[in-house]
């Protein structure tokens, strides 16, 4: 009989050689799969024998880096360069009717057509458009650069124009499918109001989880995200909603009323200097009625433009009346010197719309015609309003 020292336990060591045999086979499996790769279980920090060994935990041993094979990294992976990285998540937002989409649309197709933007270099390939907003605002925006821009008519650029759901992966699992094989380098979702289906966009959780499926698909295509989005009512306090937006993404593009594009955060790249625009009218067609149907361009500027000042008073009344005056006696393409892109009106025509909105309350004619005159000249120094030929037309209008 051996003494109690010498005595072996024997559902212990039944265990210990299950746990070693298990060890063994997991080990073969490995290095029958990966057979130039070092066992996940062969830990450094002990007790490898005890843990589960998973894709994941490879992963992660893979991607170790010591100091001393740390250098630096000169090469720029960008999709516009200074601008926005190359797979990565950003936002561009901004008050409206600031020019957001006009923005976003000229970046993603002069992405997908291989063309410096704004004087930016660029890494060419496909790119997919979410305008959750619909509408045929976004159709005309696009048939207006085309025309403006026929060299680009051609590019990889394909358009989704209804909403979408981001709040829940079921979308984004389709999205990322459907573009499994054209392999796009940029996705846009325009805007996040309209993607992110049941969830609030002011809660951290719920902006957690659309910025989580924006992830989803930039890993499963590969592409950079941007999302577009509006400010609260003061534009410089940044982006609306949850602050948990701006945590996660790593580029923050403001687009101003002043038509400044302004980058407000960069992760990895150095922060550019601040672009500017104007909006061109572009003249489409004509409708149904014989109307002329416009939309705009962006052309790159060198200033910001000046913020034009809400009107008041007599004045506000005057530009009213213009607007009715136009509307019902209002005509284009007229020649000369005359805009071709907005209505022009006779002065007479403006000056009877105003006597009906009451511009004075003097009971003589020549009361009337002095209150016009006084309305008039202001607006025209206030670059409201242009006169040519007896005709007159709006400023804001002739773009």
């Amino acid at each position: 009989m051996m003494p109690d020292g010498d005595m072996i336990d024997l559902p212990a060591e039944i265990e210990r050689l299950e746990r070693a045999h298990d060890e063994r086979a997991k080990r073969e499996s490995w290095h029958a799969i990966n057979p130039h790769d070092d066992y996940p279980g062969d830990d450094p920090f002990g007790n490898y024998g005890d843990r589960e060994v998973t894709p994941r935990f490879a992963e992660i041993k893979r991607k170790m880096v010591s100091l001393d094979a740390i250098t630096a990294v000169l090469a720029v992976n960008y999709l516009v360069k200074n601008w926005l990285s190359s797979g990565g998540l950003s936002v561009l937002f901004g008050p409206s009717n600031a020019g957001k989409t006009f923005v976003a649309l000229g970046i993603a197709m002069h992405v997908a057509a291989g063309e410096p933007w704004m004087g930016c270099k660029v890494n060419q390939g496909p790119v997919f458009y979410i305008a959750a907003e619909g509408g045929a605002g976004v159709l005309n925006r696009l048939a207006a650069f085309k025309l403006e821009n026929p060299h680009m008519a051609g590019a990889p650029f394909t358009l989704l124009p209804i909403g979408v759901d981001l709040h829940a992966s079921g979308d984004a699992k389709i999205i990322a499918s459907l573009l499994s094989e054209a392999k796009p380098v940029l996705i846009v979702v325009d805007t996040l109001a309209r993607s992110i289906g049941e969830g609030d966009e002011n809660t951290a959780k719920d902006t957690a989880m659309f910025v989580r499926n924006c992830d989803l698909m930039r890993e499963l295509t590969g592409a950079h995200v941007m999302i577009i989005h509006h400010t609260g009512k003061d534009e410089d306090r940044g982006a609306r909603g949850s602050s948990a937006l701006r945590a996660a993404v790593d580029t923050e593009i403001l687009v101003s009323s002043a038509h400044t594009i302004t980058s407000q955060k960069q992760r990895d790249m150095v922060t550019p200097q601040p672009l500017h625009f104007a909006l061109r009218s572009v003249r489409l067609g004509f409708d149904e009625d014989g109307d002329p149907v416009t939309s705009a361009v962006l052309d790159q500027s060198d200033k910001p433009i000046p913020i034009r000042k809400p009107l008041t008073g007599k004045n506000q009344v005057a530009m009213t009346a213009l607007t009715d005056a136009l509307r019902d006696y209002g005509c284009t393409g007229i020649g000369g010197e005359y805009p071709t892109s907005c209505p022009v009106v006779a002065v007479e025509h403006w000056r009877d719309a105003c006597a009906a909105h009451g511009l004075t309350t003097g009971a003589s004619e020549s009361a009337a015609r002095t209150a016009f005159m006084r309305a008039k000249t202001k607006l025209i120094d206030m670059d409201e309003v242009r006169e040519f030929g007896g005709h007159v037309w709006k400023v804001r209008d002739d773009v």
